[in-house]
């Protein structure tokens, strides 16, 4: 496989494609091959760069999605590497949850379970999938109900293996979506990726109310607080409560709607990539902040 270089903002700028539907085509059809930095970054090659255009030129010629993508991997100079199973298992899983098929579904969970690592899991096919769900959801090709049900079978496979992540002696996180946020899958998932690290998870779930945010931080003298949202209301009509929060612990914002003069107005951390990689940076820094 060829070495990578280009971070995936990079590659979109120079293919001309979103991040969001980069990473739809690696869930879906196997399109990029990246590799891992040092720091678990993905990284991506020339070589995936011109399976985009490709991809790209046969799409114009009024092929499908589907059918663009096998095209451009069967011109492609370098091998598919025989033992990736992330692909198979993300697009069974994928098209599961979008027939509705509940026990396909779960089935394909476990595959990949058994599979992958948990940050595997995590970063490489679950986030991926969630992305694409909210970019078709918004685009109006996957329905509410659609969403609904893909949400509450991965929302009940992560919560399953979040048993007893609140036990152990490591480090605490106080974890909770801000009032009137609802979204807490990327929340559950930056959770899981922690406790993997050694810390303990208290998780406080959606739409927690500060005061009472504020009441479990004192109580419990957490190494971290965490208040997730996806869209930036939830976060900026809380500002002088988080403030306050941040007084008593060390905080940090995360999600879509969490933003860089949000969190130093509150004085607290910026939680602003996937969830895995901000696990990492969070664990790998010494003393109480991120």
């Amino acid at each position: 496989m060829t070495e990578g270089h280009l971070r995936i903002g990079e590659l979109s700028r120079r293919a001309g494609v979103s991040p969001e539907l980069l990473r739809a085509w690696e869930l879906r059809y196997g399109l990029l091959q990246p590799t891992r930095s040092p720091g678990g970054f993905r990284l991506y090659s020339e070589a995936d760069e011109d399976r985009i255009r490709r991809m790209h030129a046969y799409q114009d010629q009024g092929l499908s999605a589907a059918e663009a993508a096998r095209l451009a991997l069967e011109g492609a100079s370098d091998e598919r590497p025989a033992t990736n199973v992330a692909v198979p298992d993300s697009s069974f899983f994928a098209d599961a949850l979008e027939r509705f098929d509940e026990p396909a579904a779960q089935a394909a969970f476990d595959r990949a379970l058994a599979a992958l690592s948990l940050d595997a899991l995590l970063r490489d096919l679950l986030i991926p999938y969630l992305h694409d769900l909210g970019e078709r959801w918004e685009a109006g090709t996957a329905t509410v109900a659609q969403e609904h049900f893909a949400t509450s079978v991965v929302r009940g496979r992560l919560l399953g293996l979040a048993r007893s992540w609140g036990q152990g002696v490591g480090p605490l996180a106080v974890l909770a979506c801000a009032p009137g946020e609802l979204h807490d899958l990327p929340l559950i998932a930056f959770g899981l990726a922690l406790r993997a690290r050694g810390w303990r998870i208290a998780y406080l779930g959606p739409d927690t109310p500060l005061g009472t945010l504020l009441d479990t931080a004192q109580a419990l003298e957490p190494t971290l607080v965490v208040v997730s949202a996806m869209t930036p209301r939830h976060l900026s009509r809380v500002r002088d409560e988080l403030g306050g929060l941040a007084k008593t612990a060390p905080l940090a914002v995360a999600g879509a709607g969490a933003t860089a003069a949000l969190a130093e107005s509150v004085g607290a951390a910026l939680l602003s990539e996937d969830p895995v990689t901000e696990a990492e940076r969070v664990a790998s820094r010494p003393g109480p902040k991120p």
